[in-house]
């Protein structure tokens, strides 16, 4: 998704009224309410806290981190044969960007080869769409895509569904339940609009990695006092 700004994008850090502050962006309203702000009332439910999303957890489904260089971050559930790619945005403080997104994913969609529509949906208008198996090689075959968004009060979440869950079959159901049950910490800090929200490991994730690392790094310390650069120094055989 393209992170330029217009114009009318740059007040995500004016000042603003009470009055303001309680209206709901223009758009689609929330779907059945979720996901979430972490301002909001919102339904007490176990959820891994992931930084800008906390994200529910179940016995049914996997929730996977992914960093990527070129794309920035976002969460994957799995379930079953189906996939649900979660990433959330800032937004304006007014206005919504679902609908300006939703165009250039199209666009984006048509440029690789492929083909897609606006149909309505669970989360509002949302967009199917036939995309090569292979990026960038429409002879590898087309597959199908949904992809969602949905403005809330400062953020926008957009969520992919790949595998059978694209078509809207009963996995489906499960992985709309997880982005409804999603809650967006949003923070105050000023975020330009289209920026993503950061995203990290849950903090015993992060120290359990942390400490790992540290013992890591003392055992390789444990060999290096004692070797005299021109002796033969310990041999070690690794088995992949």
């Amino acid at each position: 998704m393209d992170q330029a700004r217009s114009g009318d994008e740059l007040d995500y850090d004016e000042p603003f009224d009470d009055e303001q502050a309680g209206q709901e962006p223009v758009g689609i309203p929330r779907a059945e309410g979720g996901p979430w702000d972490a301002e909001e009332s919102y339904p007490a439910q176990e959820r891994v806290d992931l930084g800008s999303l906390h994200v529910p957890v179940g016995p049914e489904h996997e929730i996977q981190l992914v960093m990527a260089e070129q794309h920035g971050a976002w969460v994957t559930v799995k379930y079953r044969e189906s996939d649900l790619q979660i990433q959330a945005f800032a937004a304006a403080r007014r206005g919504a960007l679902w609908d300006d997104v939703r165009a250039e994913i199209a666009a984006e969609v048509l440029a690789a080869g492929g083909q897609s529509e606006e149909v309505p949906g669970s989360f509002g208008i949302e967009l199917m769409a036939q995309v090569p198996t292979e990026p960038g090689q429409p002879a590898s075959g087309l597959r199908l895509v949904r992809f969602v968004g949905i403005d809330g009060p400062r953020w926008f979440v957009r969520g992919l569904f790949t595998g059978p869950a694209a078509a809207g079959d009963e996995q489906a159901d499960l992985l709309e339940e997880v982005i409804r049950d999603t809650v967006v910490v949003r923070g105050e800090h000023p975020v330009p609009p289209r920026e993503i929200l950061e995203l990290r490991l849950p903090p015993e994730a992060r120290q359990a990695l942390e400490e790992q690392a540290a013992a890591e790094e003392e055992e390789e310390n444990r060999f290096r006092p004692d070797l005299n650069p021109l002796e033969r120094g310990p041999e070690f055989t690794e088995t992949r």
